[in-house]
């Protein structure tokens, strides 16, 4: 999984990254809510955007947009630490590996490989209701992932 990182695509970003792409529609429930995912990249536009209206796009949407590297909050020792918290905290049932349009530049499938991918669907932008796992993984100031408990 050698990689450009330059060319690595952040499958967490917001929608008003340069380059975002929506990727994914989110299902499910609101207690467990699950990303389907498009048969196609959509760029992001306003009338995209619009389509969530009256929620925020990240509670509808998931979207990738290039890798921000250093200057994410969630970047530390040349990897992503939320893909690696994802990864190891994150439950991934019985999720396979869903058929996704930006898995060969994906920076999660590229560090973390399938046990990122079977998680994926699990993780919404902007959820109102995150398992204490979830919550954990999403604060970059909780480094540790391995052999952590949340």
């Amino acid at each position: 999984m050698d990689r450009d990182p330059a060319t690595l695509l952040c499958p967490s970003a917001q929608p008003d990254q340069d380059g975002a792409l929506a990727f994914g529609v989110v299902g499910g429930t609101p207690s467990t809510p699950e990303v389907n995912y498009l048969r196609r990249l959509l760029p992001v536009n306003q009338e995209l955007l619009a389509l969530a209206a009256p929620v925020e796009p990240t509670e509808v949407f998931r979207f990738a947009a290039p890798c921000a590297e250093t200057a994410c909050q969630h970047f530390d020792s040349g990897g992503c630490t939320l893909a690696t918290k994802i990864a190891r905290l994150i439950d991934g049932g019985d999720h396979g590996v869903p058929a996704c349009h930006i898995r060969p530049r994906c920076r999660w499938w590229n560090q973390e490989g399938a046990a990122a991918c079977r998680r994926c669907p699990l993780i919404v932008t902007e959820s109102h209701a995150p398992s204490d796992a979830l919550r954990y993984a999403a604060d970059p100031l909780l480094r540790s992932a391995v052999g952590s408990d949340p």
